[in-house]
């Protein structure tokens, strides 16, 4: 079996799901490939090799600088066809999914989006994937000849550490590298913290916090762990915080090692966005909140009184 992995990269350093799709790839045998876009892609072609990345094919131009589905697209779509890519493997994120939809469709190949699972059936790949917010989960064959496309849900697998691999230079067609939408600059609105999806810590406020001047003790605690911030939907509406920052059916899903739910009560459409992380702790003064199902851990009490506690005690603990 040939094993494509699309390593995506931002400002030149690739995002750890790339490292995670190795993992998985590994797991499933096979022949590894892994290939990586960018203005210079010699570098984390290396770092994609050291660590098990197989095949690995660097594509530079100055044209492949900045995330173009189109592009990234069609020079995928050849670096299919050079190693008879029999599975593809990309990350379950914002930029995957846009890619991933317009690669299969590219491709006419059959899509499986933000799979928790792959594991080998006699020549057959299953992929798990979770439906109405976890209630449901099934298991997906491909019924067909061709490549079979599967974005996987970040943080579901580690990380590969090692493995051997060599960097092969490979040049994109001219055709491919043409689009009709150009990129021209990218601007992060979050300002260099912590990306939601990425995070092993999230902290998420809900409307227990009473008013947008009170998210600052909730991001305080997210800074001492080296976390994310994140928000409810309904103080987003309330134009408390921004949208980036949402996690539910309507935002970000997220499956980080561990999640605080601070005033949060957990409505379904919040729960479906976060509610396979590792460990969750909720916060909240109602003993009777629907979060406390779910959680972990939970504490009845105060936020405004827990938060700066806990917030103290990390970074004594941490050193932050």
């Amino acid at each position: 079996m040939n094993i494509l992995v699309v390593g995506l990269q931002k400002d030149g350093r690739l995002l750890p799901a790339s490292f995670e799709l190795l993992e998985a790839a590994k797991g499933l045998g096979g022949n590894v490939h892994t290939v990586v876009m960018a203005e210079n892609a010699e570098e984390p072609a290396k770092e994609l090799a050291s660590r098990g990345g197989g095949k690995v094919m660097a594509v530079s131009d100055a044209k492949l600088k900045y995330f173009n589905d189109e592009i990234y697209a069609k020079v995928i779509r050849g670096i299919m066809d050079k190693v008879s890519a029999e599975v593809v493997l990309g990350p379950a994120t914002f930029y995957g999914k846009a890619l991933f939809a317009r690669l299969a469709a590219l491709a006419g190949a059959p899509m499986i989006s933000d799979a928790t699972k792959l594991e080998k059936d006699g020549d057959n790949v299953v992929a798990t994937r979770p439906h109405y917010g976890g209630s449901v989960v099934s298991s997906l064959v491909k019924n067909g000849e061709g490549p079979f496309m599967i974005t996987l849900r970040p943080k579901v697998y580690p990380e590969s550490k090692d493995g051997d691999g060599e960097v092969v230079s490979e040049s994109a067609d001219s055709s491919a590298l043409e689009a009709k939408m150009s990129v021209a600059e990218v601007k992060s609105e979050s300002g260099g913290a912590v990306s939601l999806t990425e995070a092993d810590v999230i902290v998420s406020a809900g409307r227990g916090l009473k008013g947008a001047d009170n998210l600052g003790m909730v991001k305080e605690l997210a800074e001492a762990l080296g976390g994310a911030f994140g928000a409810s939907r309904a103080i987003v509406d309330a134009g408390w915080t921004e949208y980036a920052n949402q996690v539910g059916q309507t935002g970000k899903t997220v499956n980080p090692k561990l999640y605080f739910a601070v005033g949060i009560s957990g409505a379904i459409q919040h729960l479906v966005g976060m509610r396979t992380s590792q460990t969750i702790v909720a916060i909240n003064k109602d003993k009777d909140a629907p979060i406390f199902n779910i959680a972990n851990y939970g504490i009845v009490g105060d936020a405004f009184e827990i938060l700066p506690a806990l917030t103290k005690k990390f970074k004594a603990e941490l050193g932050g």
